[in-house]
């Protein structure tokens, strides 16, 4: 079996360029891409096992998608899709459920197989469902797929129960092209959310306030294809930012925006950690031992749930004790077994996991099961005594680039062993 081999070693240091955003803003572009028949270009997008496994569905689909390099990839969309997602591929990742609404809105009918990708907890599609219904939609789950069709997709008010990343964007990807306009309530704020609807405005869609909680879309009768960059990936960077509060150190990450940051960096500085922003990214510097600060997951502007399992790696040897809280997912704290197996001090409660620091974490043979999660024991070898295994490393591939690189480049010991 593949494994991360990780060793401590001096603090971090050194500079390094946050990757295109692949598996959160990445896929559901992809996705939007089968809004417009032609060729779309997405720039700043870097290779994950994710985008993989989105090339073969988008082919299923119809499409044609190809590297063009290692950071562009081309989408050509035809005029007539296949309205079907197949098992195989869609019970690998989370994100195809966003071909569910580009799907309906070119074709009027889809049928997608329910989606599967990290086990993290329940995540469920009662949001979509209920939206496209408003919509015109007539939905109904056979034997594991979802099957939709309407006569024609019709703009409607939609209120949220929860600001959903995933249910946002298929409201978006459904009304740009229904019938009158659509209202999205209590509407998800996230960076690769205001990202989609900045690409779906190039496309022709008319879109106004994303980023706020409420975004209203006037439907229009098509869309163009487009060459676009996606934004940087605030995830993988604040990974970056959280192996230096970890390892300690002083590091510089470029291509990221602090305003995309702006929790993580808070919760970093109460840790006793210097933030200071950078015109074109953002510089972390780290001396001494960190200090134990709460932490509670929300959606944007909130701590984003991907980040908790990274600051848990980093409290793991802060000084005193710490409660995180995960307000998203309910299985999130799996991870927390393989942390203890290296002299962390964590104990879990339903929602919450008491942190106890300790001085020092020793290293072992843990494993990864999700990506988050597989980072989070990179970082924690990062802070161990004696060598580290991150067994099935391919969570993480899922979504990133090449972690082992990136933290190579500042300086630490990790490589990735073949089996």
């Amino acid at each position: 079996m593949d494994r991360y081999l990780v060793r401590p070693g001096a603090p971090l240091s050194g500079t390094v360029r946050a990757s295109g955003m692949t598996k959160n803003a990445g896929l559901k572009q992809m996705a939007a891409a089968l809004l417009a028949p032609g060729t779309t270009v997405l720039h700043n997008i870097t290779p994950v096992d994710d985008l993989d496994m989105m090339i073969e569905l988008l082919g299923a689909i119809g499409a044609d998608a190809a590297w063009d390099r290692d950071d562009t990839l081309r989408v050509d969309v035809p005029e007539r899709l296949v309205p079907e997602a197949p098992y195989e591929l869609v019970s690998k990742m989370r994100a195809s459920i966003n071909v569910l609404g580009p799907l309906l809105a070119r074709t009027g009918r889809a049928r997608v197989a329910m989606p599967g990708g990290d086990n993290i907890g329940s995540r469920k599609l009662d949001m979509h469902f209920d939206a496209l219904a408003a919509m015109g939609v007539e939905l109904t789950v056979v034997h594991g797929y979802i099957e939709a069709q309407c006569n024609a997709l019709c703009g409607a008010r939609v209120v949220l129960d929860f600001p959903s990343v995933g249910a946002t964007e298929t409201v978006l990807t459904s009304a740009a092209l229904a019938k009158g306009e659509s209202v999205i309530e209590n509407a998800a704020r996230e960076p690769e959310v205001v990202d989609l609807a900045e690409m779906l405005t190039e496309m022709g869609a008319h879109i106004e306030g994303a980023g706020s909680s409420t975004i209203r879309i006037e439907g229009v009768d098509e869309l163009a294809a487009v060459e676009r960059s996606i934004v940087g990936d605030r995830v993988e960077a604040g990974t970056l930012m959280m192996a230096c509060a970890a390892a300690g150190g002083d590091i510089t990450v470029e291509g990221i925006a602090l305003s995309d940051l702006e929790t993580v960096g808070r919760k970093l500085v109460e840790m006793g950690v210097e933030v200071i922003p950078l015109p074109d990214g953002v510089r972390v510097r780290r001396d001494g031992r960190i200090t134990a600060v709460d932490v509670q997951t929300l959606p944007f502007p909130g701590f984003a749930t991907d980040f908790m399992p990274l600051a848990v790696a980093a409290l793991a040897t802060a000084d005193g004790t710490a409660v995180v809280t995960e307000n998203i997912f309910d299985n999130r704290f799996a991870f927390v077994d393989e942390m203890n197996r290296m002299g962390a001090d964590i104990r879990t409660e339903g929602r919450h996991a008491v942190v106890r620091g300790v001085l020092r974490l020793s290293g072992a043979p843990v494993r990864a099961h999700d990506v988050r999660a597989g980072a989070a024991l990179v970082l924690a070898g990062l802070a161990a005594e004696g060598e580290s295994e991150v067994l099935a490393p391919h969570h993480v591939d899922r979504g990133y680039p090449d972690l082992p690189a990136k933290l190579r480049a500042l300086g630490a010991d990790v490589e990735r062993i073949p089996g």
